[in-house]
């Protein structure tokens, strides 16, 4: 009998339109894309599987390990298609998740726009008892009343249950004890804030409890499939999830906490890149993933993507904080935009063409698809320009229908404008690329940074067909398409380390601070956050304690990171020190001269990863020998603005050193590089792609 083995690692990657698998035998990566199956995600997941095993020439049973991130749970917010869920809160805070913030996001918008809440207010269920700010109890719970809303929500059909009380976070024993009486009648799954996210701020913690229960019934039904699948083709290996903060998890706890999963695909997208720049010694990066749905950016530095503790799904209005949906649990920072190359092109009132959000996903997807989709989308406009073969789209898996892109093309779009199909195409194209520059530059602002200044990380299926003509307008002079690129985010899973994040809300002034209560405080979250580590890891544990502090008055906190040890009578002393460092690093100085002013500690996280080994270092190399390509195809030019002739050349025929003047196109089976007229591509020693802008200092 085949037995598993440790070093034979499988990574899956679920997204909107395709479900990319990279395996890793030993060293040498193999992969595939698949078209997402909607109705059933798995099926995706063990036809890719059957397609990297046999290419590998090893058997299912031979799998050590499986990795999965999925953009399920995100899809299921963003579409309203999860179950119907009870919220349990605090008598008076029934509408929380409704009144939000009161934060007017756009303050002239008369029609502003907000999302409907998860949970319609027939479905809240409202109970007296009452939890101080300083954890101590005001009024004790209602029993009775959580036994007749019991009832009810046994006699309404509901699929899982949210309890969010007031101040849970300093001390959850009234969450815990409602779950234990209504778990006694009730069979369906039960979420309370205290555990999903112990943090300050109700609207953001109810949202988030309420987030975690409306998907939770249909990821727990997921991942008991896929495991069930999985054994039944012959993969006994463990599996684990990828979270939104970039380590790895077991699906029991995944399958409890499905909400840490939003955003799970885009993670591992982020940790590919980390890596790649860590090899490279890159300490500014812009992270560019582009696949079937959607665009991510992410901001890396010093090989670490930024990381947050919130962040919005279902933005009403682009770009704009505040419009979304607010998820409170740690997460890998970035944005991202309904640009994939499935995204439709339409035209608005205004006459302008748009792309987006609305995607054709893999299901029908895009017109050249041939598989019934009828509307424009971004991968047919850039059929029509030349940029993919119809031929060899997929590795020739999928063969593309170039009549049927310009057909749908001129309906929807150009005959709208009195446009030929080219000229339609490359509208459409030069709005998604702006729209993602524009992404970029915003991204960038907000956190303090000049976009231009980094290099880029084009990866996913439809990054390196955009990449070059986002560097032109962004001013950046150089962007490293990796080797399998077009499967990155899967390849990222197999980067991540086995990693938690605990978190727990604690307002403390510095004036009295209380070094053993903190100090058993953190002793807690660290046996929490390394208790889910050594669900998948024996190695040694490192620990990352930061201090989320402000100065009083203040409405939002900073990260401060302190060491992992006990804090002693100089802990103060210290704390406002790291505070004021912090602080001047952020906005430029700190505040002094006013007498009395105080600072306060918000909430407390630790951070658990196992250490993972470093990769082999590479060294930036701008080539010497050029390479002619030995076929062309006519590609539209930005440029020029009309077709042009670029050499066609094939990934694998390139050697380390090799230089390839633009314009060209370099194909391989999950993706194709364009490299414009003001860029030259070199292969570097480890076979990735670097394209220089021609005249730069590269």
């Amino acid at each position: 009998m085949t037995s598993r083995s440790d070093d034979i690692r499988l990574g899956a990657d679920i997204g909107g339109t395709f479900t990319d698998i990279a395996l890793d035998v030993r060293g040498t990566m193999f992969s595939t894309k698949v078209l997402t199956n909607y109705s059933a995600p798995e099926q995706a997941i063990l036809d890719g599987i059957d397609v990297v095993v046999r290419d590998a020439g090893i058997s299912a049973a031979e799998i050590g390990i499986i990795i999965h991130g999925t953009t399920l749970a995100t899809n299921a917010l963003i579409e309203r298609r999860g179950a119907r869920t009870a919220l349990v809160t605090t008598e008076g805070f029934r509408d929380v998740i409704e009144m939000r913030t009161e934060n007017r996001f756009e303050q002239y918008d008369l029609n502003l726009q907000l999302p409907t809440p998860l949970i319609p207010r027939e479905d809240r269920f409202t109970v007296k008892g009452r939890i101080g700010a300083e954890g101590q109890e005001l009024q004790p719970l209602d029993e009775a009343a959580l036994e007749a809303i019991a009832e009810k929500i046994l006699a309404g059909n509901f699929g899982s249950v949210a309890i969010g009380f007031i101040h849970a976070y300093a001390n959850p024993d009234h969450e815990r004890r409602a779950r234990q009486i209504l778990a006694r009648k009730l069979t369906i799954p039960i979420s309370i804030s205290a555990e999903v996210s112990p943090q300050m701020r109700e609207f953001e913690r109810f949202n988030t409890v309420c987030a975690n229960a409306y998907v939770r019934p249909q990821m727990a039904d997921y991942l008991a499939r896929l495991q069930t699948r999985l054994k039944d083709m012959g993969a006994e290996c463990p599996v684990f999830m990828i979270h939104s903060g970039g380590g790895l998890i077991s699906v029991e706890t995944a399958s409890e906490f499905p909400v840490r999963l939003v955003e799970s695909g885009p993670a591992g997208g982020a940790i590919f890149a980390a890596d790649i720049a860590r090899r490279f010694g890159l300490e500014k990066v812009v992270s560019y993933d582009m696949g079937g749905t959607t665009a991510k950016i992410c901001l890396i530095e010093d090989f670490a993507p930024r990381t947050a503790r919130t962040f919005e799904v279902a933005r009403t209005y682009r770009f704009s904080k505040g419009s979304g949906m607010p998820i409170s649990i740690p997460v890998i920072e970035m944005i991202e935009i309904g640009a994939g190359g499935g995204s439709i092109a339409w035209v608005d009132a205004m006459g302008r063409i748009q792309t987006g959000p609305e995607s054709a996903g893999s299901e029908p997807g895009p017109a050249c698809y041939g598989r019934g989709g009828k509307r424009p989308a971004i991968t047919d406009a850039d059929l029509v320009l030349g940029k993919l073969d119809p031929h060899n789209f997929a590795g020739g898996a999928i063969k593309l229908d170039i009549s049927a892109s310009e057909q749908a093309i001129l309906r929807d779009v150009g005959e709208r404008l009195s446009l030929d199909a080219i000229s339609t195409a490359f509208g459409i194209c030069e709005v998604v690329d702006e729209n993602m520059a524009n992404a970029a530059r915003v991204h960038a602002v907000e956190n303090g940074k000049n976009i231009s200044d980094n290099l880029m990380i084009a990866f996913g299926g439809a990054a390196p067909l955009h990449a070059a003509r986002l560097c032109e307008k962004l001013g950046i002079d150089q962007c490293i398409v990796p080797r399998g690129a077009g499967v990155g985010s899967a390849i990222g899973f197999l980067k991540a380390p086995f990693g938690y994040e605990a978190l727990a809300s604690k307002l403390t002034r510095l004036s009295r601070f209380k070094p053993a209560e903190v100090n058993a405080l953190l002793s807690d979250l660290k046996a929490s956050a390394e208790g889910f580590v050594r669900t998948g890891a024996s190695g040694q544990i490192v620990c990352e304690i930061t201090a989320f502090m402000r100065y009083a008055g203040q409405g939002w906190e900073i990260p401060v990171p302190v060491s992992d040890e006990p804090f002693g009578d100089d802990a103060a002393a210290r704390l406002k020190a790291l505070f004021e460092t912090s602080y001047q690093r952020f906005f430029g100085r700190a505040i002094d001269g006013l007498d009395g002013l105080e600072i306060e500690i918000v909430t407390w996280s630790v951070k658990a990863t196992d250490i993972r080994p470093a990769g082999t270092r590479h060294e930036l190399t701008a080539g010497k020998k050029t390479s002619q390509p030995t076929t062309t195809r006519a590609v539209f030019d930005p440029a020029t603005g009309a077709p042009q002739s670029y050499g066609i050349i094939e990934r694998e025929a390139l050697c380390p050193g090799d230089r390839i003047a633009g314009p060209a196109v370099i194909v391989e089976r999950e993706t194709s590089t364009v490299v414009t007229t003001s860029f030259d591509a070199v292969i570097q020693s480890d076979g990735a792609i670097l394209l220089i802008r021609k005249g730069s200092q590269a």
